[in-house]
């Protein structure tokens, strides 16, 4: 079952929507679409950037504590 859709209206580079409109145009596809792919991308790419800080704050938290635990096993 597909989404329910809800408009919105927002502003861009005029450059910017041109060549969004050339893209749409080249791949037979709606603007829209395009414009729902690259949200959908953004997205994605800022919550794993979130996930990889978390897990990097993780491993200093751990090395912190462990180090020479984990020197010894270096060893």
């Amino acid at each position: 079952m597909e989404q329910p859709r809800e408009k919105f209206a927002t502003q861009m580079d005029a450059a910017i929507l041109a060549e969004l409109r050339l893209q749409a145009k080249t791949e037979g596809r709606q603007i829209q679409s395009l414009i729902e792919e690259a949200v959908s991308a953004l997205l994605a790419a800022r919550k794993e950037g979130d996930r990889r800080t978390r897990i990097m704050e993780l491993h200093d938290a751990s090395v912190a504590k462990y180090e020479a635990v984990y020197k010894k096993l270096a060893e």
